[in-house]
């Protein structure tokens, strides 16, 4: 694995709260900062992933298949809605 160094400006109050959460996470700050930087890029990919999945979505074609679902079966023990 290449690595490579980044100068990062961080602001005082929120250096000091990554370095008390390392401590007590007993890691070092620049792995805390690499695992956090990766955990945020995965939201963001994920949430961009989606988007482009419900672009292509058939939902006229998924609302039929719903509406399908279950004809001509009974419902099964334990199926009965929720009262609320």
């Amino acid at each position: 694995m290449r690595q490579s160094n980044f100068a990062l400006r961080l602001q005082p109050s929120l250096l000091a709260e990554a370095r008390k959460v390392a401590e007590a996470e007993g890691v070092a700050l620049n792995q805390l900062i690499n695992v956090a930087v990766a955990e945020k890029l995965s939201a963001l990919r994920t949430e961009e992933y989606f988007w482009e999945r419900a672009a292509r979505a058939d939902t006229p074609g998924a609302l039929a298949i719903l509406e399908r679902a279950g004809v001509g079966n009974p419902p099964d023990d334990g199926d009965e809605p929720l009262l609320g």
